[in-house]
């Protein structure tokens, strides 16, 4: 080794500016771009609480008799709830579909 330190260059970086701005709320309410929605049927639900563990966005809230519902404003339509519906109780519906 001889006495003289290499030069090492300083790594370029980019900044690049936000593609959308978050809506209005603490967190947004991103259940605005959403295309389907869960439709929830009563009739069919078992209380089983499976769409309420497994909702990645914890939008499935539970009633006191541990019926289910969905916060609308924040769920993203991702049907993960209807997938692991053991009873087939949810249906994704496109947005502005059945009630």
């Amino acid at each position: 080794m001889s006495g003289t330190a290499a030069v090492v260059e300083k790594p370029k970086t980019y900044w690049v500016a936000p593609i959308s701005y978050p809506a209005p709320a603490s967190s947004g309410k991103t259940g605005l771009w959403r295309t389907e929605r869960p439709v929830i049927h009563l009739e069919k639900c078992v209380k089983c609480l499976y769409c309420w563990l497994y909702c990645p966005e914890d939008t499935i809230l539970r009633r006191e008799d541990d019926y289910v519902y969905v916060d609308y404003d924040y769920c993203k339509g991702c049907g993960i709830c209807a997938a692991v519906c053991p009873t087939n109780a949810i249906d994704m519906v496109p947005e502005g579909g059945e009630s």
